[in-house]
C-alpha cells in the first residue's frame, strides 16, 4: 500500500469507516466492481473477511450487491458517497452535541459544584497563576519562596493590578522577592507569619478576592503541581482560613485627611 493510500484510508477511518471498510472500498473503486477474490487479490483484507465488510459498507449506502454466484460488488459513485458521509457526520455530529447539550442543561440545574483543578507543569501553572491575578477586582496575595516563581508575566501583571487599585500582597521569606515589589504603589510585601527552615516543597500561593485560590508544591523532581478552585466554597472557606491571620488581612483603607 502506498503511503497516499495509507493516507486516504487514514482519512476515511476518520470519516467514520473502519481500516477494512476503507480498504475494501478503495479497492472496488479501483476494480469498478468484483467479487470477494477480486478485492482480496488487490488488498490486505483477507477474503473470507471481504464479505462482511463488504455488507458493512451496502449498509452505509457504499456499496451495491449483485446477487450472482459469485456475489459481485460495487461501489456507489464519488459523488454519491460523499453525499453519504457528509449526511452522516452531520446527524453523527447533531447527536453528539445534543446530548452534550442536554448534559450542560442539567448541570446548570444542580445546586453547587465543587470544582477543584489540578494541573501540572510550571508554564501551565504560571498561567494560571497569571489569570487568577488578573480576575482579581479587590484584593489578592501572591506568594512564593522561590524568585524563579515570579516569572516576567507574573510580576507585570501584580504591577498592573495594583497601578489599577487592586490590594495587593506579596509573602516571600526571599529578600529578592520582597525588594522587587518593595518600591511599587499598592503592593505590600511581608515575610510569611509562620514557616519551617526545612520547607524545601512548597511553590505558590494566590488568592483573588473571596473566590479565587491557587496552591502549589514542587516533587523531588522539580516538577510543579497546583490545585486551584474559582466561585466555590471550597475556596471561599480557605482563603478565610489564611486571612484568619493578621498578617494576611489587606491593608486598610485610608482615612481621608481632615479639611
Amino acid at each position: 500500500m502506498t503511503n497516499d493510500e495509507s493516507e486516504a484510508v487514514d482519512a476515511f477511518e476518520r470519516l467514520g469507516l473502519t481500516s477494512y471498510e476503507a480498504k475494501v472500498f478503495i479497492a472496488l473503486h479501483r476494480l469498478g466492481s468484483g467479487t470477494a477474490r477480486d478485492v482480496a487479490s488487490v488488498t490486505d483484507v483477507p477474503r473470507s473477511q471481504v464479505y462482511s465488510v463488504a455488507e458493512s459498507l451496502e449498509d452505509r449506502g457504499l456499496v451495491e450487491v449483485q446477487q450472482s454466484s459469485p456475489i459481485r460488488y460495487r461501489p456507489v459513485s464519488i459523488e454519491e458517497a460523499q453525499q453519504t458521509l457528509e449526511q452522516r457526520f452531520q446527524h453523527e455530529r447533531e447527536r453528539a452535541f445534543d446530548y452534550v447539550e442536554t448534559v450542560r442543561r442539567d448541570s446548570e440545574t444542580e445546586e453547587t459544584q465543587e470544582d477543584i483543578w489540578t494541573i501540572r507543569g510550571s508554564d501551565r501553572v504560571d498561567d494560571r497563576v497569571v489569570e487568577l491575578l488578573s480576575q482579581a477586582d479587590e484584593r489578592f496575595i501572591f506568594g512564593t519562596r522561590l524568585p524563579e516563581l515570579v516569572t516576567e508575566s507574573i510580576e507585570r501583571t501584580i504591577k498592573e493590578r495594583a497601578e489599577a487599585g487592586v490590594s495587593a500582597l506579596v509573602i516571600s521569606r526571599s529578600d529578592d522577592i520582597r525588594a522587587k515589589f518593595s518600591d511599587v504603589d499598592g503592593v505590600r510585601t511581608e515575610s510569611p507569619p509562620r514557616f519551617r527552615q526545612d520547607d524545601q516543597r512548597s511553590g505558590r500561593i494566590v488568592t483573588a478576592d473571596d473566590d479565587s485560590i491557587l496552591l502549589s508544591v514542587i516533587d523531588d523532581g522539580g516538577c510543579e503541581t497546583a490545585i486551584w478552585s474559582s466561585d466555590s466554597l471550597f475556596a471561599n472557606v480557605l482563603i478565610q482560613l489564611l486571612e484568619a491571620n493578621d498578617e494576611l488581612q489587606p491593608s486598610p483603607e485610608p482615612e481621608p485627611e481632615p479639611e
